[in-house]
This record gives structure tokens, sequence and C-alpha cells, in this order.
């Protein structure tokens, strides 16, 4: 049956507590009237939701998952805002019964999710978009198409840093905060790096996607891992990457140091040096000297990602941000992992508290990490005596989480 383009979009939303409630503000308040049909709330624990008496009253029915809503109602469009281990059979559930979806950021924990994932898609001809932000925003957007067309040649060497402290609220703010893993053995590998950072992770790996040849495939990955939080997994990451067209990436991220700063980003190409920060936001620089300005990704709302799929509901278009663009993302994190499975923990003499912040800090570590970042270096690679090397982890035809080996390979014997 043909859509007709007035009729309101049926939305369910999956998580209305955490992140999901700022989803839920934007479809209650921030959309107009007649554009979205909100059909229902999922989530285990509902009574978590600041708005759930509103619902009552709107005759929105709330279930505690995605599988029983669909038992009772139908939608044109999922949208999953929950824990990082929920997204991949989320959305495959939404896929399964009709729906188009809207996944946060990441689209799985492991890569063998993301890879059925898109197995799914495309035997279900739905689609699905993940919600990096900065992908949706017209900075970056305009920034991919200039590379794709060459206008800056190769690119060479990419690296971005971020420095945003977090309390003990924020590791203490969800049952799975900080954590590898949950108590049932559900890989969840929430770090910097695959949340509150992995946009600029993210946006270093969509430029590169930009390069049409598979030999640009990324090769490989070795990272520096490192907690002073009593936590699973880690609070701050050093990290190198290679394609097969030598083009390396260096990413840094810390929720430990004493001072905020970034997200910087800084991209080598052959005719071009493209930096971010937030005065003067994404700005290319010519090897003619000619300065190109795209301005800043955080000036389009937040939820841009949000309006763009309503409106794919109607209007079928190039999807920002999809399954393979988010692929790579995940592909390093689990590599990552792989590199540094014991996670090494900073020198206690060198970790402070601020009782006034209720948080951890580094002693020397914003110096330290904006050095290694100057010098395109990691930690161990400077002599920090603090430092330890992960190895190196082959991503090329990586397909499994963890150990790397394709599920229908297996070991040789």
């Amino acid at each position: 049956m043909k859509r007709k383009s007035f009729d309101p979009v049926k939305i369910v939303l999956a998580a209305l507590g955490g992140y999901g409630q700022y989803y839920l503000n934007t479809l209650l308040d921030g959309i107009p009237q007649g554009t979205v049909e909100l059909v229902g709330g999922v989530d285990p624990y509902p009574e978590r939701c600041p708005r759930l008496k509103e619902l009552t009253e709107r005759q929105v029915p709330v279930y505690d998952s995605l599988a029983r809503f669909y038992d009772n109602y139908q939608a044109d469009l999922a949208v999953i805002a929950s824990p990082i281990h929920m997204h991949a059979a989320q959305s495959s559930t939404a896929l399964q019964n009709g729906s188009c979806v809207l996944c946060e950021k990441p689209v799985a924990a492991t890569i063998q999710e993301v890879d059925t994932l898109i197995r799914t898609r495309d035997q279900s001809s739905r689609w699905i978009m993940i919600g990096y932000q900065w992908a949706f925003s017209a900075a970056v957007q305009k920034l991919k198409k200039d590379i794709s067309n060459g206008v800056f040649g190769r690119p060479l060497r990419l690296k971005s840093l971020c420095f945003w402290p977090r309390d003990y609220g924020y590791f203490q703010r969800n049952e799975w905060a900080g954590k590898q893993m949950t108590a049932d053995g559900q890989w969840i590998l929430d770090s910097p790096a695959n949340n509150a950072m992995a946009h600029f992770l993210h946006c270093m790996l969509c430029v590169f996607e930009t390069r049409p040849s598979q030999n640009d495939r990324l090769f490989d990955i070795k990272a520096e891992l490192y907690r002073a939080y009593n936590i699973e997994n880690f609070d701050t990451c050093a990290v190198r990457i290679r394609s097969g067209q030598e083009i390396e990436f260096l990413f840094i991220a810390s929720h430990v140091t004493r001072e905020e700063t970034g997200p910087l980003l800084d991209f080598e190409f052959e005719k071009a040096r493209i930096r971010y920060d937030a005065q003067s936001g994404f700005r290319a620089l010519t090897e003619s000297a000619e300065e190109i300005q795209y301005g800043f990704p955080d000036v389009d709302p937040q939820f841009l990602k949000l309006f763009r799929a309503i409106e794919q509901i109607h209007h079928l278009r190039k999807i920002e941000c999809g399954l393979e663009s988010a692929r790579n993302q995940t592909l390093c994190i689990n590599g990552m992992q792989e590199s540094m499975t014991k996670i090494k923990p900073f020198p206690g003499e060198q970790i402070r508290f601020d009782e006034f912040e209720n948080r951890l800090w580094v002693s020397g570590l914003s110096e330290a990490l904006l050095n290694c970042y100057e010098r395109f270096a990691l930690p161990s690679e400077i002599g920090l005596p603090w430092a330890s090397s992960g190895r190196r982890v082959n991503l090329l035809d990586y397909r499994f989480f963890p150990g790397g080996i394709p599920p229908d390979r297996g070991p040789s014997s």
C-alpha cells in the first residue's frame, strides 16, 4: 500500500529513561503536531521515565520488551535508545516486524552482531540509520563531499583528541556504565571510545570511508587502555589504526584528566590540512593557502538524526549514517579490546580525588596525552613510565569478537 505523504509516522521508542528521555521529549514537544504518532514505548523499568504519567494520559502503551509491543501493534519507525548490548537484538526485531530503524550509537558491541544485522536488513527490505549526530550535520556532509570529490587528494594521517572528565555519578548512573559485559554474558564494551567520544572516532572513520578502493580497508590496530576508576573497562585510551594504503589514525580520549579539552581533530591530506576545534569549527587550509570554512557540526539540532529518519519514511533519500558506516567503529572497538585485554591501572600515586567535583583525575595526564597528540605517538612510544604497549591486531577479515576468528572458519587443528 502506497503511503500518503501526510500520514503521521507511527513511532515506537525503545528506552524511556536515560538518553531515551531526550528522544521522548523531542517526540512529544519538538515535532509539529500531526507529523508523528507515538504508538508505543518500551522499557523494563518505565517508572524511571519522568513523563510516564503523560504517556498514560495520551494512551501510549508501554511494554517491557519490543517483541511484546509487536505482538499488539505495528510501527513505521523504531527508535532504539536502549543500552549498547540491546541495540542489535532490538534493531533486528524491529526490522523483522516491518519497521525501519533509527538506532543510537554504537550499532552493537561486537562485529558479528553488526554483520548479522546487515543481513537482516537486506532480507527485510527496510533501512536502518545509526545515530552519530555529527554524521548528519551539514558541516560533516559538506566536508565528506569535498573529500570524496578529491579536492584535498589522498588522506595521509588523521587524529582526534578529547578530554571530558567524568565524576563517580557518571559510572554509577546505570547498570552497564564502564562495563565490558553484562551479568548474563552479553558484551557491552562501554568506554569513552564507544560512548561519549565515539562521535569523534567515527568522524575520522566516516571521512575515510569516502575512499572507494578495497585496498583502503582498515588493516590493523594497536591500543593502550588505562583506568583510574575502579571499573571493568578503560576510562582512557590511546589508539593507532592503519589502513591498507598506509593511512594512519590516532585516537586519544580520557575521562580522568584534570582539564577538559576538545574535541580536537586534525586531518592531513596530500593537498590540505583540515582541523576542527570548538572556536573555529571545521576548516581546511589548502596547499595554495586557500582557507575553506565548513562550520560547526553542533550548529545543527542534536536530533537532526530523528528528523532525517522521519523524513526518510516519506521520501527515500541517501542515508547519511547507515550500518556500513557504523561498522568500522565497532571493528575498531573490538580491535582495541583485543589489543590490550587486561586494562592497566594508572599508578596510585598519580591518582587524585577532587572532593568538590566528586571525581578522579590523573596528575600529568593531560600534558602527556597532548604531547602524544602533537607527536602522533602512543604513550609507550614516548617513554612514559606508566605506559604499556598493546599488541597489534589484524583487522582484515576480522569478523568475530573475541578472537577475530570467523565463526564459519574456526581455529585450525
